[in-house]
């Protein structure tokens, strides 16, 4: 199952952080930007130096959908060019374009995103569940008949999700507790030799008082970690999303990882200078979570 594959991942590297890739063409440097070819040409040229500098360090990239869409047809064109670049250098890719809808229509979102042989086949989508439980069935069998993974919303990292998330259902409980208990049942069809599902939750970083309770009601699911960094959330805040095996979660960082050179008085622009920005704020990045990681779980399996 693609949860063992990314298990292993985590260990062999020594690291649950990821890193995502969301193009923003006003933050990208110079050397991108006036590239010879087309914007696109540049913005592939920008991901695949992105994936070559952090290829060795983390387990898997996660493209944001919505940052090459901007680019039209050209920026889906390149979307599909990241997630077959990650797999060539060995990477899981996690389609971060939290899709949804009902019927035949959920059918094709899934199949475009996940299937083998589907425009994009990443190995894991976010999905959003606000349409109820049948628009996330035609997810997770598409996932199950592909061998892929799903993380659903569950308590994302925005201040405003508590609008959603911490509202009351009918029968007395949360929203977030209520799509937890709906993500680990479903789940349990999807658990891999690693004791863990490859149905898993999206679950932000920056309420971790939430997730130490989001882990206690789905002990087997993977969470998708974002607000790291940028967002708020530090090493201390994501603790709460493991287990004491010291698996359980991948930390996301987009910003943080792409965007430091903006902070570098001395950065010369350089593809070569970028390149190395990026590869040290992921190394950063990893040593600093798996620091905090290994003090709070000294029996973790990596």
């Amino acid at each position: 199952m693609v949860i063992d594959q990314l298990v292993e991942a985590i260990r062999q590297k020594k690291n649950p952080c990821i890193a995502g890739i969301d193009p923003e063409w006003s933050r990208l440097p110079e050397c991108y930007q006036v590239h010879n070819g087309s914007q696109a040409d540049a913005l592939l040229q920008w991901a695949k130096d992105v994936i070559d500098a952090v290829a060795d360090i983390v387990p898997a990239v996660k493209p944001q959908m919505a940052f090459f869409e901007v680019f039209g047809w050209e920026g889906l064109r390149v979307h599909q060019q990241v997630v077959r670049y990650a797999h060539y250098r060995g990477l899981l890719v996690i389609d971060d374009s939290k899709r949804n809808d009902i019927g035949n229509t959920a059918k094709a979102y899934a199949y475009a995103h996940l299937a083998k042989n589907g425009p994009i086949n990443a190995d894991f989508l976010t999905v959003s569940p606000f349409l109820g439980t049948d628009s996330i069935l035609p997810f997770l069998d598409t996932a199950k008949a592909e061998g892929k993974g799903v993380f659903v919303l569950v308590k994302t990292s925005n201040p405003s999700s508590v609008e959603i998330s911490e509202a009351v259902t009918p029968h007395g409980e949360t929203v977030r507790d209520w799509l937890a208990a709906h993500v680990r049942h479903q789940g349990q069809h999807m658990v891999g030799n690693s004791g863990y599902s490859s149905f898993g939750a999206v679950v932000g970083a920056t309420f971790p008082k939430e997730a130490q309770h989001l882990r206690k009601l789905m002990p087997r699911q993977f969470f998708l970690v974002p607000g790291f960094g940028a967002q708020g959330g530090g090493a201390e805040d994501v603790i709460p999303c493991f287990n004491p095996d010291g698996l359980g979660a991948v930390i996301s960082s987009s910003r943080g990882i792409l965007y430091h050179h903006q902070a570098l008085e001395d950065f010369d622009h350089t593809r070569e200078a970028y390149r190395a920005v990026v590869r040290e704020q992921a190394q950063h990045m990893q040593r600093t979570v798996y620091q905090v990681l290994k003090s709070a779980y000294p029996n973790m399996v990596y």
